[in-house]
């Protein structure tokens, strides 16, 4: 018999029907992708891990632990939202059906990103939606089950008597008798088949026609909008049950509540505003005169009605923690004193530094120093400087220019009262603006990192070309107006990224705050986040100051949005 022979070209076109099954899967053209997914994939995990343990869990955790309450006990008894409302009243209400809104809006809005690729790729990705819910809802469930066996396994050095240590082997009868307790495995049962059962539709669309080009972007896209939507319903449910048994307690007490008329209607005043605000947008997009003014007409209406409803907060929060409120209040005094000045100076100094000067890199290095000096110290060297000691050393230079010594660190009157009391007789209390002590603070931050803004404006005006500034002055433009005209938009990306940094990191501040604070300044000088601490560790309450964290979160987020939203307008990137 004659050898039969197979051209080259066709022996390239056969299909691997030898080898192992993993050969068989890691080769052609797919089996190139899935080595390079799992590459990646494998090299993300480090970076995934660290994140996890350090971000999000924490995260996670605080949430937990801010439903339960009890002195002195990381597990303590659950509670609901009783620890928010001890904080911000029946706010925390309002904050819960609001929070869950939000979480609908981003669900909405994924949902139109996967509207917009798939009528780009003429794809048809909605059966792609029951696998995306189904993983979403096994990692909730799994979720659910971590935080089910996570209070039974911190509980097991309570549960050791009196006289006994705990071993290694102790410790592992007690892990073992807490993971094998019916709650933790039929939490643990319920999430793994949800994960399973989605695992399978995963595969079995995979082998059918509803696999397309974008088939992994939209199972990822799905998985997010079921996980916003599934935390939205969780959110409204948990919130709504809070109400009625917060109803239910007063009924027994024979109190009554207005839990529901004040949801109602700061919700309304919310509302109205947007709607406001939404309308104000449009008016500029008119045709007619006519049209515009009518809108602008019906926007302040509506926003006059809006504030009106929202009159209704102060009823709302009214038997709240005054401590937490005064810590918010002098976060925003101390983020709007210290911003402004930090900028200016910083905008300041890096443009005189970019000029053609001698020892410009000394001066860098002299203005960078306070930055990377230690808190600690140097905050505890401004409090000598500080002093209330007629000889202290800003009271020295204070007293050289013909004023009287002042208190500084210890005063706690209102530095605009401190100016104009004696001019102005009942001077009222809520424009007696930030304590002399928090201005004191304020000094320091600025002081601090002012440095570092210098550094970053310095690269950011390095990045403008010198061309513009020739052309401008040719054209006969002054200093200013090219400051104002080419360097401040051209620098807006820096100021965006700077402006997100410092209030970030002012709503967060407490080094420093805390090493300069003082018992006579009275509380003025209190963050929010020194709040924080001292309900964990003065008070020992880890339930309430892990609510007040997270509302503190939240703050900083709808900063983050309002700050983003500018930028949307205003950041110019070339």
């Amino acid at each position: 018999m004659s050898d039969i022979s197979v051209p080259p070209e066709r022996t390239a076109r056969m299909p691997v029907t030898s080898g192992s099954v993993v050969e068989r899967v890691f080769a052609g053209q797919r089996g190139r992708k899935i080595r390079e997914a799992l590459t990646a994939y494998f090299l993300l995990f480090p970076a995934f891990l660290i994140i996890f343990v350090f971000g999000l869990f924490p995260l996670a955790f605080s949430a937990y632990q801010s439903t339960l309450t009890g002195l002195n006990q990381i597990v303590g008894r659950y509670d609901g939202l009783g620890n928010y409302v001890r904080a911000i009243d029946n706010l925390a209400y309002v904050l819960g059906f609001w929070v869950a809104i939000v979480f609908v809006y981003l669900a909405v809005q994924q949902v139109r990103k996967v509207k917009e690729l798939a009528q780009k790729h003429n794809e048809k990705p909605w059966l792609w939606a029951l696998p995306g819910f189904l993983l979403a809802a096994g990692l909730l469930l799994f979720t659910r089950f971590f935080f089910t066996f996570l209070p039974e396994a911190l509980l097991i050095p309570g549960r050791v008597r009196r006289g006994q240590q705990l071993t290694r082997e102790l410790f592992q009868e007690f892990l073992g008798e807490a993971w094998a307790l019916e709650t933790v495995q039929s939490s643990l049962r319920l999430s793994l088949v949800v994960l399973l059962i989605a695992i399978l539709v995963i595969v079995a669309f995979n082998r059918t026609n509803f696999r397309t080009l974008h088939s992994s972007s939209y199972l990822g896209s799905f998985m997010q909008i079921g996980l916003l939507v599934l935390t939205a319903v969780a959110l409204t449910w948990f919130t709504y049950t809070e109400v009625v048994r917060a109803y239910a307690a007063a009924l027994e007490r024979e109190v009554e509540l207005a839990i529901w008329s004040q949801v109602v209607t700061i919700s309304a005043g919310f509302v109205l505003l947007i709607l406001s605000y939404l309308l104000w947008n449009t008016a500029a997009g008119q045709d007619s005169m006519r049209q515009t003014v009518f809108r602008l007409g019906a926007a302040a209406a509506l926003a006059v009605g809006g504030w009106v409803l929202i009159g209704e907060l102060p009823l709302a929060v009214a038997s709240g923690n005054k401590a937490w409120w005064q810590g918010i209040r002098t976060t925003i005094f101390f983020a709007a004193g210290s911003i402004p000045l930090q900028f200016l100076f910083a905008l300041l100094i890096a443009n005189l530094l970019f000029q053609n000067i001698r020892g410009k890199g000394l001066f860098r290095m002299i203005y960078f120093l306070p930055y990377i000096s230690p808190l600690v110290g140097t905050a505890a060297v401004f409090r000598i400087l500080f002093s209330e000691r007629a000889n202290a050393p800003v009271n020295t230079f204070w007293t050289a220019l013909g004023f009287s010594p002042l208190r500084w660190l210890n005063e706690p009157t209102g530095l605009f009262q401190l100016m104009f009391g004696n001019m102005i007789p009942n001077f009222p209390s809520w424009a007696a603006g930030p304590s002399l002590a928090l201005v004191a603070i304020i000094l320091y931050n600025v002081w601090t990192y002012v440095g570092f803004d210098i550094v970053i404006f310095l690269a950011g005006l390095g990045s403008i070309p010198g061309e513009m500034y020739e052309a401008a002055s040719i054209d006969g433009a002054s200093r200013w107006a090219q400051f104002r005209h080419i360097t401040l938009p051209l620098l807006s990306p820096t100021i965006y990224f700077l402006m997100l940094l410092a209030v970030i990191g002012t709503f967060k501040a407490f080094n420093h705050i805390y090493v300069m604070r003082t018992g006579a300044a009275l509380g003025t000088t209190d963050t929010a986040s020194v709040v924080i601490f001292d309900a964990f560790k003065r008070d020992t309450r880890y339930g309430y100051a892990a609510s007040l964290a997270m509302l503190l979160l939240l703050v900083i987020i709808g900063l983050t949005v309002i700050n983003n939203r500018i930028a949307r307008e205003r950041v110019f990137y070339g």
